[in-house]
């Protein structure tokens, strides 16, 4: 298990590593180049230098045996440095991922070794340019080769796209139809058979490689079959979404952080009308506040996934998907902003936030792009409507209005109200079958996300206050500024989810005329607008903590 003292020593290992060796302006040069720097990428995977992937192997097979956690702060710190590098660096860990949760202690011991010995990479095979993220669609084929009634090896033939590390790594994981289904096999670089293209012209992720794969009648031995059991592979990849998803959530945490601390620092130097940007509610407000509290909102529920699956709730697949949309979404955004914030510095190629802009777009894409995980997510949570009887959110409201009475300071009596109006929802939904639109379904999938990570703000800001916050999490914000935030996040979430869910259930014609006064009654609309109370005094102290002006305020209000 991995101390937060060693956890905080690798992390400043890995800043000071980029500071030295990944500065913006060679990150910059490098993106114009569409170059992979993979002499740096080894550098970092080799176990006598930086050693990363060792915190993302276990320690029975020579690694650092990190935590959920523990990788996602180290995610999150290699997206703030360069979302490519971290993709490559990702890559490895994701393509042993079938080997991690499925595969026989030998191959365990062969494979993850030889990642924590060797700093090998890897790359996962699965994504084909037909099925795009549908892995139950995929065309490649493993046909059996059989030598006196014995399975002896297997022949693959098909092909990938859009491979992380497709061009460079030493080994792959693919997935493919065998006779008895979808199973994981570990193919070499080098084996017959096998290729892959030139990398890709990206839009973003430059720093990163990817290319399509190529296998013709590409020959492994029985033994890289993962498990040793065919049709495994499905099973084995939905056994880690849960977790990869958080690990994606908090590369596009990294990058929106990453993008709004070049825009803080630059507004408290442009002066525009006598005064800097900073003190300009026209420009705080807007470009830079919301996109603070949509990312530590995202950050919460990131955290506690983390936590929840390192305590052995399982995989926790549809909080991983919550966790991937809110963050990835949000981080896009922040970028977005940011390249508002610089104007037409912002723009250029010059300034880094209009490279991050690129960069993490493709989170809300790979790993399950942001409408899988609204489907994934409305239908989970579709079944606990059903099974609870329309329930299951109101229950959940009464937890928060119950957390409110300890923690009145924390917003969660309006998280309450976004809780009550998606039950409401939800329940109109149903006695209209609603949920035969597919938009409707998608559009459900977004409020749910939107109402957990105001419960999840709410109850880390809680937490904060009972100094209840595990010790590697994220301190940034103190109690008091958590709460506040916490606030402005409920605001938009019950305002979402009742003005929205009003929107997608009328415009579906799931309420008539004569029955929508009763159905904005019911969502609690009156009490959501009144809730917006104090959202702009809210927005004020977030800002004064942005720029620290909460200490400063403090200290002449005592001398006064």
């Amino acid at each position: 298990m991995i101390t937060k003292k060693t956890l905080q020593l690798s992390l400043k290992s890995l800043r000071d590593f980029a500071k030295k060796r990944l500065p913006d302006e060679e990150l910059i040069a490098l993106d114009e180049r569409d170059e992979c720097p993979v002499e740096i990428i080894r550098h970092m995977s080799d176990p006598d230098k930086l050693g990363i992937q060792l915190l993302f192997i276990p320690e029975e097979y020579g690694g650092m045996g990190g935590s959920t956690f523990d990788v996602y702060c180290i995610c999150e710190a290699m997206a703030r440095i360069d979302l490519g590098v971290a993709t490559s660096l990702f890559a490895t860990f994701l393509g042993s991922d079938p080997i991690t949760f499925g595969a026989t202690p030998e191959q365990k011991k062969k494979w993850l070794g030889r990642i924590a010995d060797e700093g090998i990479l890897f790359a996962y095979g699965a994504t084909e340019p037909e099925a795009g993220s549908d892995l139950g669609a995929l065309k490649t084929t493993a046909d059996r080769v059989e030598k006196d009634g014995q399975i002896v090896g297997y022949k693959i033939n098909g092909s990938k796209q859009w491979i992380s590390n497709g061009g460079i790594a030493d080994v792959y994981t693919i997935l493919a139809n065998t006779p008895a289904g979808p199973s994981w096999f570990i193919v070499d670089a080098s084996t017959k058979g096998f290729a892959h293209d030139e990398p890709e012209d990206k839009h973003g992720i430059r720093l990163s490689n990817t290319a399509a794969l190529a296998l013709n009648d590409a020959y492994v031995d029985a033994d890289r079959l993962v498990g040793g059991v065919e049709g495994q592979g499905l099973v084995q990849a939905q056994a880690v979404f849960g977790y990869t998803r958080v690990m994606v959530a908090a590369f596009g945490l990294g990058a929106g952080w990453s993008a709004l601390d070049r825009a803080i620092p630059y507004s408290t130097k442009r002066i525009q009308a006598g005064s800097p940007l900073s003190e300009k509610q026209g420009y705080t407000h807007k470009l830079i506040v919301p996109h603070v509290v949509r990312l530590e909102a995202a950050r919460s529920y990131i955290e506690e996934t983390a936590e929840r699956i390192d305590a052995g709730e399982g995989s926790l697949n549809t909080e991983g998907a919550i966790a991937k949309y809110m963050a990835t979404e949000a981080g896009d955004a922040a970028a977005d902003a940011s390249i508002q914030a610089l104007g037409g510095y912002g723009y250029t190629h010059e300034y880094m936030v209009e490279k991050i802009s690129r960069d993490v777009r493709i989170t809300r894409i790979y790993e399950g792009t942001s409408e899988i995980m609204e489907m994934t997510i409305s239908r989970d949570r579709w079944q606990l409507h059903l099974k609870t009887r329309g329930q299951y959110y109101h229950e959940r409201a009464r937890e928060y209005e119950t957390l409110h009475v300890q923690h009145p300071e924390v917003g969660a009596n309006t998280t309450a109200l976004s809780m009550h109006a998606l039950a409401e929802v939800m329940e109109k939904a149903r006695a209209a079958r609603l949920t035969r639109f597919q938009h409707i379904l998608l559009r459900l999938g977004e409020l749910i996300a939107y109402a957990e990570c105001a419960g999840s703000l709410s109850r880390r800001a809680a937490r904060s206050a009972e100094g209840r916050l595990n010790e590697k999490a994220n301190t940034r914000f103190d109690a008091t500024a958590l709460a506040v935030l916490g606030r402005i996040f409920a605001r938009e979430a019950a305002l979402k989810v009742a003005e929205e869910g009003l929107r997608w259930v009328a415009g579906a014609g799931g309420v008539s005329d004569a029955n929508m006064a009763a159905f904005e009654t019911d969502l609690g609309l009156p009490a959501v607008h009144r809730a917006q109370a104090g959202l702009i005094a809210d927005m004020d102290y977030v800002a004064d903590v942005l720029y620290s002006r909460v200490k400063k305020e403090a200290e002449q209000a005592v001398l006064a």
